[in-house]
């Protein structure tokens, strides 16, 4: 069941990275909830594509996996991504998200999210 599990992952990566949210919502369950730290959760197919919506027309991120190991319930999958923030420049991010399933759909996903120190101009050098 694992390796079902992680090839879905792939499907749901594939997807993002076509920017289709209904290839990634065909892998949920209806009442998915994602977990994205910092932030409120979304649950629902519904909120979660009214959600996504908001992100199309948008150049979808570039990623890669740098590790992708799950269990017969969880995945985890890990990497680095670049995409635009809200000033249309591009940011370094280091990502992990955990989705775990109920049988072959993803019932919940946690999402973490980490821009590069270098990429933070706040930061000072000496910090």
């Amino acid at each position: 069941m694992s390796e079902k599990n992680i090839a879905i992952v792939k499907e749901i990566n594939d997807a993002f990275t076509r920017n289709e949210i209904e290839g990634f919502l065909a892998h949920c369950t209806e009442d998915l909830v994602w977990y994205m730290a910092g932030e409120k959760p979304q649950k629902g197919k519904a909120a979660i594509r009214e959600w996504m919506g908001k992100m199309e027309g948008h150049e979808p991120p570039k990623f890669t996996v740098d590790s992708i190991f799950g269990d017969d319930k969880n995945v985890a999958c890990c990497g680095d991504m670049t995409m635009k923030n809200a000033d249309g420049k591009e940011g370094k991010y280091s990502y992990c998200d955990v989705y775990t399933f109920q049988g072959d759909k993803v019932a919940e996903l946690r999402s973490y999210v980490v821009a590069h120190k270098s990429e933070d101009k706040n930061v000072s050098a000496s910090a």
